[in-house]
């Protein structure tokens, strides 16, 4: 008699109640993904054995699976919580240096105002250039914040102006021998303002005022002194269109220089400096002077207050002075045998031989799935299958013990026999 076949239907139902009790106890973990218990028949061989002869010794765990299928999306509303909806993983540095991960984004920022997980990793991400948006490196380094100073203020290089002046302004200086005689037309008619800061990011206000001087021509001051001088013009052809001043390079548009000098008092002595204004949007047409864009590209200093992750990865950063800027890319990573993946605890997983050498990218790029900021990814338990299934691995328990009882007592009868 044997007792194979049943020792090992207990150790193999037992291993499944602890995969499924395992699933349960995650049902509300973050990013968690199931497993399943799979099983495999164990057949003992022998030289010249018959195929049809051979009863089995029995069963056992082949492999205990995850099942990465996606997990419903909840929302949370906090800007550094973040979902995957589609392919990818997380790329995380652990503390030990080693890459991990994760589909858990219930992230964190620490004291150095780096993006950490609960476990203390750091979520991986690519430089970004704040001023110009572009990647500077093709390698993911971990993402970080400037919490603990605040960004450098940034000296305005250029101004971007939309506007319409109208063309049917008569010349600024008047036309006294006209029928009717034309009166001059203030200087401060056509004018708008803004402010543009220092490379110590102190503001100081510029003014634009235009000034029709014959046909299709405009005169720029950047003052109401009547002895000052135009510091530009503005040339139109006669569809009302742009034709100058042509900047250089002409790849560049339309562009005026401007000089300016820094706000007095002047106590650290900053030298001029020079601010272009893109002229590309403006126009002459037959309607009220009137000013839809006027932007620049400096600012003073300023501390963190938000931060808020877009669906394609980019992290964007507030700051107290009024810029929002992006500061880093989420990277995502991906494997061509996903199940070949070895979980490792803390909602993180490792590559293996199996899984192959990870793929990364950002978010929607490829086979790459999209962010949702301000929600998170349940676990992909199914509790209702879950308690099913535990109630088929324990009737299995049971009758796997049955098997055993079943052959001790036929083991009993047989040394009983007189």
């Amino acid at each position: 008699m044997s007792f194979q076949q049943g020792l090992s239907g207990l150790n193999a139902a037992s291993k499944n109640l602890d995969v499924i009790g395992h699933n349960i106890a995650n049902s509300g973990t973050t990013g968690f993904k199931a497993s399943r218990a799979e099983f495999a028949e164990l057949v003992a061989s022998a030289i010249g054995s018959s195929g049809g002869s051979n009863a089995g010794i029995g069963v056992e765990v082949g492999a205990v699976s995850q099942q990465f299928n996606q997990g419903n999306i909840s929302v949370t509303g906090n800007t550094l919580d973040v979902a995957i909806n589609g392919n990818g993983f997380f790329t995380l540095q652990q503390p030990d240096g080693s890459r991990a991960y994760t589909r858990a984004g219930n992230f964190k920022l620490d004291s150095s105002g780096s993006v950490v997980t609960n476990s203390g990793a750091k979520v991986m991400g690519y430089a970004i250039d704040p001023i110009t948006g572009a990647r500077t490196a093709s390698s993911a380094v971990p993402l970080q914040f400037p919490t603990s100073a605040p960004i450098p203020a940034r000296q305005t290089t250029k101004v971007t102006a939309s506007f319409n002046l109208d063309a049917r302004a008569a010349d600024a200086a008047g036309n006294p021998t006209a029928t009717p005689p034309a009166a001059a037309t203030p200087r401060s008619t056509y004018g708008t303002s803004i402010n543009v800061y220092d490379s110590q990011g102190v503001a100081k206000p510029v003014s634009l005022y235009f000034s029709k001087n014959g046909s299709n021509t405009w005169d720029v001051y950047d003052s109401l002194d009547p002895a000052a001088t135009a510091v530009g013009q503005l040339t139109f052809d006669n569809n009302g269109v742009l034709t100058g001043p042509a900047a250089t390079p002409p790849a560049s548009g339309f562009q005026l220089p401007l000089t300016i000098t820094p706000t007095p008092p002047n106590p650290n002595a900053l030298p001029t400096y020079t601010v272009q204004v893109q002229l590309d949007k403006v126009t002459q047409s037959g309607k009220a002077f009137s000013v839809s864009d006027l932007s620049q590209d400096g600012y003073t200093s300023g501390d963190l207050t938000g931060i808020n992750i877009e669906n394609n990865g980019m992290v964007m950063t507030r700051y107290s002075n009024g810029v929002t800027r992006a500061e880093g890319q989420v990277a995502l990573a991906s494997f061509r045998n996903t199940q070949g993946l070895s979980a490792a605890g803390n909602n993180n997983w490792v590559e293996t031989f199996e899984s192959g050498q990870a793929v990364t990218g950002t978010p929607g790029e490829g086979n790459f799935g999209a962010l949702r900021s301000g929600a998170l990814e349940e676990s992909n338990v199914d509790l209702t299958a879950e308690l099913v299934n535990m109630m088929t691995a324990q009737r299995a328990y049971q009758a796997n013990a049955q098997t055993i009882k079943t052959q001790d007592q036929i083991m009993s009868t047989l040394v009983n026999l007189r």
